[in-house]
This record gives structure tokens, C-alpha cells and sequence, in this order.
């Protein structure tokens, strides 16, 4: 079975701790796997792994292939031999329960500089080439447009000079002879992310842990996969975006979400086997064994708004390319292992669809049982209503921690029915709903670090249609995950056979 009777921890690497500012790929990323061994867990999740953008967003990136050089880890560049101890000793006393996203770029870049001029004083390394090489059908551009970027103070490409913005052949020759230096540095950083990323999944992997990627469904205006690729979004003659990706208004929002992406040209990405796409889940499957994908409804329809839009209540549902894509995937990469975001308002229509594009694959959905409590017996996320392909979650990046709902977010209603239906006092929230994702019938059941700890409004990871801190700051403390919880969460892991 792809997905047997298992459970795990959604935990983004940002939020491991360490003394650099900022999780990142070292000893923490290890002996959090350790944390989940000894807790006989399956899987790691966590949210997308790419270079932010605006607000911080891992779901507002510059690249749907690379990777955040903020994740590499400065010491194992002094084991590597990029970097000496002393480059380290000059850290500042960067808070250890948050990310203060501006100090710590400024500083990991400055420490990835000296590394960069280290290797460079090296001379050639054949596994940093042999990597450039295997990665150049996404590793030129992004090296590239990276480097325009710095150029440009970063401002976005539609910004740049028109040369530039429209890709004229002339142009980016003279800018990759211009900043070939910039360039180079650029892809040596995604080489070193590669290394690191891929010696904690192995790590993982020999203990029977699997790491759940998340794959976003539409990517960032600004972004390499953008600039490279403007014909397969929908732009105007100026290179604009006509119309915008959002939500109506739903649970989350009166006013829906506006996300701002450019929308896909669908018709275009058929025409070559939807070969963007192909190669996108064969990034991604190489650094992860799952991929949860982000508001998977949307390849069966989505809300198209207006560019330009205050917000998005004002919009039209759209269909995607359906199980077309899906179909063009499996056929090059083989069965996919992958889980679909599919919360949100549907009508009956979009619900059968996009049932329907699940079954067809194999991709079971998502239940948050924190979402359950309020419109009685036959709520879907009441765990009695579940069926086995599921992923039941006490709760994901985007809503309340279980003891944040419980204190500041839920009604009093939902309260009350929640301790009912538990049958606890609410004294013990979070772990309630632990017990109650794992007991459920559901094939998969996931908790979040801050749910294991019992951590309350205050370590929310995002508050969505909400920009800037403290989305997407949230840290775990040094020790903070020990053997006691390792040893409760395993209680319940054997009690309701999810156990390797």
C-alpha cells in the first residue's frame, strides 16, 4: 500500500532550533529525526523547502526547484571545510524561539559569501559540476535570474530593463558574461543545500522515516519559473498578469484569500505533454517520498480573480487540466505518492470532481479534527465519519495550534461539544486531539510539533490572508522535544497501530 496504517510530525525545518538564527539542515534536522525514531514515527513533514520571497512565505518562492540557502547549516560547512570555527564566532545573539527573518539573511548570506570565495580559492570540485550539469534545465535560469535580482537591488523582473524582462537573447548573454561570478555562487549555494538536504533524507530514510514535501500549486510572479517561462502564465502584451489566484470567501476569510500568483496556461502546458510539470514532481520526489499538494481542488477548478483586485470576493471558478496531468506525470515518473490538500467550501459539483481525480490516483485527502466541532453528528471532520484514505491532522500551518483553537479561536460551542465527543475536560486539549487523529480510522495521522508541546495561539505558524511576523516565525526550544514526549507519543502510536 503506498499509504499503510502511520502516523507523523509536521515540523518545518525553519523552526528546528540552533544557534544561527534559523533551523537549518544540521545536528537539530538529525536528532529530530532521532525524536521521531524513538517515537516509532513515519513520517516528517514539512512545508516547502524553496527560497522565500515577500512576506517570508514558503509559499511565496523565487523557485519551484530550488532550494533556501537560509536552510544550510554553517556548521557543516566548517566540517566540509568551507568555513572555519572562526567564521562562526562572531553569531550574533540571535533570539532561539523565532525567526527575525531580516538580521539572519543578512547574516547567512554573508557567512555563504565567504564560503563561496573559499570553494572558489579550491579550485574545480567534479561533484559541484556534475551537479550543475544534472540540474541545468532549471539550475541556468534560476542561477541567472538570481543574479539579475542582486543586480537590480532586488526588485522584481518586471522592473528590469525590457532586454532583460523579455529574455532577448543578446541581452541575457551579455548578463551571464557580466555576472558570472553572481552566477556561479548562486548555483554552488543550491549544490550545498543538495548535499545537506539529501544526507538528513538518507539519514531519515535508514530509519524508516519518509519526508512529506509540499508542492504548492501555483508559483510566485517573481519567480525564475516565471521569468523563464511567461508563455505558460496568463500575461498581457506587457508581461502583466490579466487574472490572479485566490479563494472565495470561505471558513478562513469573508473575503476570501487573494494570493496574487499568475494563473497557468493550461492549453499551453498540454501542448508538450505538460512537460513544466513533469519536470516540477521529479524535483520534488527527489527530495521527498510524499508530496502533499497545496489546494489540490485547484487542478480540478479554481477561482480566477481579476488582476488588480482589492480582495478576492469577485471572481469565477475555472476549470484545470483534471486528471489529464496526472495521467501525463504517472506515465513518465511512475505511480505518484502523494496527498491532497482538499479543504475549503465546495459546492456539489467541485466535491464529486475533485473526489473523483483522488480516487482515480490514489491521493487521499485531508481531515482536520479541529474542525469538527461545529455543526453536530454529521460534520466530515468528526473522526466517526471518517474512511481509511484520509490524513487526519490535529491541525496544519494554516489554522490555530490545538490549544490556540481551544483557548482563543473555537466558540464556546465548539468547545463544549469537543469535550463532549472527547469526553475530557479540555485540560489536556492538544493531546486529546492527538489521541483522537490517531485512533481514528484514517491511514495516516499527523500532529505538529507545537500540538506534541501543547503550545498555545502564540506559536501559530501563519495566520492566513495575513502578511509579515509572526507568520512563519514559530521555533521549536533547544530540548524542548524530549524522550517523555517521545515516549507518550509512542504510547499512542502502538496503542492504535501505527507502528512500523
Amino acid at each position: 500500500m503506498k499509504f499503510p496504517r502511520r502516523s507523523g510530525v509536521l515540523l518545518h525545518p525553519t523552526s528546528l532550533p540552533g544557534r544561527f538564527g534559523i533551523g537549518d539542515l544540521g545536528d537539530a534536522a538529525y536528532r529530530f529525526v532521532d525524536f521521531l525514531t524513538a517515537a516509532r514515527q513515519s513520517y516528517w513533514q514539512m512545508l516547502p523547502l524553496s527560497p522565500t520571497g515577500y512576506g517570508d512565505s514558503p509559499y511565496q518562492t523565487l523557485s519551484a526547484f530550488a532550494g533556501n540557502p537560509m536552510l544550510i547549516s554553517p556548521e557543516k560547512l566548517v566540517e566540509s571545510g568551507y568555513l572555519s570555527e572562526g567564521d562562526l564566532g562572531d553569531a550574533p545573539n540571535f533570539p532561539n524561539d523565532s525567526v527575525d527573518f531580516g538580521p539572519v539573511i543578512r547574516y547567512k548570506t554573508a557567512l555563504l559569501d565567504r564560503a563561496f570565495a573559499n570553494f572558489r580559492a579550491r579550485g574545480a570540485v567534479a561533484a559541484f559540476a556534475q551537479f550543475c550539469d544534472e540540474q541545468a534545465f532549471w539550475l541556468d535560469d534560476f542561477a541567472l535570474f538570481m543574479a539579475l535580482k542582486e543586480a537590480h537591488a532586488l526588485r522584481p523582473w518586471h522592473e528590469w530593463e525590457r532586454e532583460l524582462a523579455t529574455r532577448q537573447k543578446r541581452a541575457l548573454t551579455r548578463a551571464r558574461k557580466s555576472l558570472a561570478d553572481e552566477i556561479e555562487k548562486q548555483k554552488y549555494w543550491q549544490w550545498l543545500f543538495a548535499e545537506q538536504w539529501l544526507a538528513v533524507k538518507r539519514y531519515a530514510n535508514a530509519r524508516g522515516i519518509r519526508l512529506i514535501g509540499d508542492i504548492p500549486i501555483f508559483v510566485s510572479d517573481d519567480s525564475a519559473d516565471v521569468w523563464a517561462n511567461t508563455h505558460l502564465f496568463n500575461f498581457d502584451a506587457d508581461l502583466r498578469p490579466t487574472v490572479v489566484s485566490g479563494v472565495p470567501p470561505d471558513y478562513f476569510s469573508k473575503l476570501g484569500q487573494l494570493w496574487g500568483h499568475p494563473l497557468y496556461r493550461w492549453k499551453e502546458m498540454a501542448k508538450d505533454g505538460y512537460a513544466w510539470w513533469i519536470a516540477r514532481f521529479r524535483a520534488a520526489f527527489a527530495y521527498a517520498d510524499v508530496a502533499r499538494i497545496d489546494h489540490f481542488r485547484g487542478f480540478y477548478n479554481y477561482w480566477e480573480v481579476p488582476a488588480g483586485a482589492p480582495n478576492a470576493v469577485k471572481g469565477r471558478w475555472r476549470r484545470g487540466p483534471g486528471a489529464d496531468l496526472f495521467r501525463a506525470v504517472a506515465g513518465a515518473l511512475g505511480e505518484l505518492t502523494i496527498i491532497a490538500e482538499d479543504l475549503g467550501d465546495f459546492d456539489a459539483e467541485s466535491r464529486a470532481g475533485v473526489d473523483a481525480l483522488q480516487a482515480e490516483f490514489g491521493f487521499p485527502g485531508m481531515k482536520v479534527v479541529q474542525f469538527g466541532f461545529s455543526s453536530g453528528p454529521s460534520d466530515p471532520f468528526l473522526p466517526h465519519n471518517f474512511t481509511r484514505d484520509f490524513v487526519a491532522y490535529t491541525g496544519t500551518h494554516d489554522n490555530d495550534t490545538a490549544v490556540g483553537w481551544y483557548q482563543v479561536s473555537s466558540t464556546e460551542g465548539e468547545r463544549d461539544y469537543a469535550r463532549k465527543y472527547m469526553r475530557c475536560d479540555g485540560s489536556d486539549i492538544a493531546w486529546d486531539l492527538i489521541r483522537l487523529a490517531w485512533s481514528s480510522v484514517a491511514q495516516t495521522a499527523m500532529t505538529t510539533a507545537q500540538d506534541l508541546l501543547a503550545l498555545g495561539h502564540a506559536a501559530r505558524m501563519n495566520m492566513p490572508s495575513t502578511v509579515g511576523p509572526p507568520n512563519w516565525c514559530w521555533r521549536v526550544l533547544p530540548g524542548a522535544l524530549n524522550d517523555a514526549i517521545a515516549a507518550r507519543l509512542l504510547e499512542l502510536t502502538a496503542i492504535y497501530g501505527r507502528t512500523p
